[in-house]
């Protein structure tokens, strides 16, 4: 009796200390916890236990069914994720491929007709076609037959870097690719310890069938492989077809900027920048609210690429209360076109007034102290503030005198344009190939290019004027303007300058170039 008694009390103390146990969240948590984690426990001890084949070869009589094995390692991989495992988790058996999929690789690999492939294969500098061509792996004869079918259309030494080429060959078996290691031989690639290294591939294309690349937008030129194992080669030109624009604008900090905001390609940009720049100074001229307009033919290809530039026949600047309008027109066959003004008066002076396009003046000419030498002295010329490499153009024309490095002017060149006056540019950092002293050059032919040789503190040009051997301030220099027509040629001009007066009226005029592919694309379509 005393021994019920005991256990009574006991399951009393027990009930009483589940009961406070259950009376907190985390004691009701702890409790369902340990429930849920016994009964997987429970499952996956009988789940094992029906995984199991028969032991002994007569229980195989037996009619009890078995788990398949793949659905008890998914369950397995599901329970330990349940329970938060955090040692490494056996990597599950990955079913077998499907029937049809192995089908495929079998036929795939009885397959051994080589299949066409295309590369696409670009020039670095220093490179041939002929070396570009034997690195992909083309056979070397193969190579030697189309370079020689190519050379008859296109001459490669006009092929610059970056030029790309399509090539179409037939690939090798893959067989072909991996040569297999001799018997009782190691690998070639095998490391000392005795690890074995999985060999890589070597490279080898199968027969050359074709090459095809764009010189230029005018031309495709395709190099093809003949049935006798024979190339020929062909160059397709391109027929352009020439569209007319006439387009202006406002100018908010720069005419180069505004042009391109209006769509205007950058070689007519940078045409009618060096058309206005005997006129109009772009550092000190332009304000905002200026305008201009011109007029101008430009060739694209019959699906809208632009190929190259036409002419401009008639362009406009309007710019601190004057405007400037020009026309094209050529006097003499055998000579560039010129542009004049309503007046039949030349646009070109002796001397254009910058030297570079878009530039700030950083520095005038007269007495300033010099940041460098630490004293004021005389400042000869006028800096412009550009970024090295900015082109820079023969003021007038002239035969080079001094073409090297002069003192604190560093790289310098030096023009004399007769009749006492020359032009001088300093701080260059290399010169344009073929300027030397006694070369001749014309005005606005691209002579060096800016730099921060000599003494500077920055990269910048600085340009001088000369004047019987004396240097005078460019900004208020005066020079002799162009020729002005008579005769015969003022009255020939006029009647070229009342023509494009009534193009001009018949035109709208454009504050964003049409999209020449949508115009190609109508004009097919009637």
């Amino acid at each position: 009796m005393r021994l019920l008694q005991m256990r009574w009390n006991g399951m009393r103390r027990s009930l009483r200390s589940a009961s406070g146990a259950l009376a907190t969240t985390d004691g009701r948590w702890a409790l369902v916890s340990t429930t849920i984690t016994g009964l997987v426990a429970g499952t996956m001890a009988w789940l094992a236990a029906t995984a199991m084949p028969p032991l002994h070869p007569k229980t195989q009589e037996a009619t009890a069914t078995f788990l398949p094995y793949r659905l008890f390692s998914e369950l397995v991989s599901a329970s330990s994720n349940l329970l938060g495992s955090r040692g490494e988790k056996e990597a599950a058996i990955q079913p077998p491929a499907p029937l049809d999929q192995n089908l495929a690789d079998e036929n795939a690999a009885d397959d051994e007709t080589p299949g066409v492939e295309t590369r696409t294969l670009t020039l670095d500098s220093g490179d041939t076609l002929a070396g570009v061509l034997n690195d992909a792996g083309v056979p070397g004869g193969d190579v030697s037959a189309a370079i020689a079918a190519l050379d008859k259309v296109f001459d490669l030494r006009n092929a610059r870097a970056g030029q790309s080429f399509t090539v179409t060959f037939e690939s090798a078996p893959e067989n072909a690719t991996a040569p297999a290691t001799p018997a009782g031989q190691p690998a070639a690639n095998s490391d000392d310890s005795g690890g074995i290294v999985i060999p890589v591939a070597t490279t080898s294309l199968g027969r050359l069938l074709s090459i095809t690349f764009s010189p230029s937008v005018e031309h495709d030129v395709t190099v093809t492989r003949q049935p006798d194992s024979s190339y020929t080669a062909a160059d397709t030109i391109k027929k352009l077809v020439e569209h007319t624009h006439r387009v202006g604008g406002k100018i908010d900090s720069s005419l180069y900027l505004a042009a391109t905001q209006a769509g205007i390609p950058t070689d007519v940009t940078v045409a009618m920048i060096k058309m206005f720049s005997y006129k109009v100074d772009f550092q000190r001229d332009l304000r905002p609210g200026d305008s201009f307009e011109v007029y101008y033919s430009y060739y694209y290809t019959p699906d809208g690429q632009a190929a190259r530039e036409g002419d401009i026949d008639y362009a406009m600047m309007r710019t601190g209360g004057h405007e400037y309008a020009v026309y094209r027109y050529q006097p003499d066959p055998k000579q560039a076109p010129e542009y004049f003004d309503a007046n039949g008066e030349s646009l070109r002076g002796m001397l254009m007034k910058t030297p570079v396009d878009g530039a700030r003046i950083s520095s005038g000419f007269g007495m300033r102290y010099h940041p460098v030498l630490g004293y004021t002295r005389m400042h000869k010329g006028i800096d412009f503030a550009v970024p090295v490499g900015t082109p820079v153009m023969a003021a007038g024309t002239g035969t080079v005198v001094i073409a090297g490095h002069v003192g604190g002017y560093g790289n310098f060149v030096k023009i004399d344009m007769g009749n006492g006056w020359g032009t001088g540019y300093g701080h260059l950092s290399r010169f344009a190939p073929g300027i030397h002293p006694g070369s001749r050059v014309r005005q606005g032919q691209i002579i060096a290019y800016s730099g921060n040789t000599g003494i500077t503190t920055g990269p910048h040009l600085h340009y001088e004027i000369f004047q019987h051997g004396t240097q005078v301030n460019p900004l208020k220099v005066k020079v002799a303007q162009g020729r002005k027509l008579a005769g015969k040629e003022l009255r020939d001009f006029k009647a070229v300058r009342l023509k494009t007066d009534e193009t001009l009226v018949r035109t709208a005029l454009e504050t964003k170039t049409n999209d020449a592919t949508a115009d190609l694309r109508t004009a097919k379509a009637h």
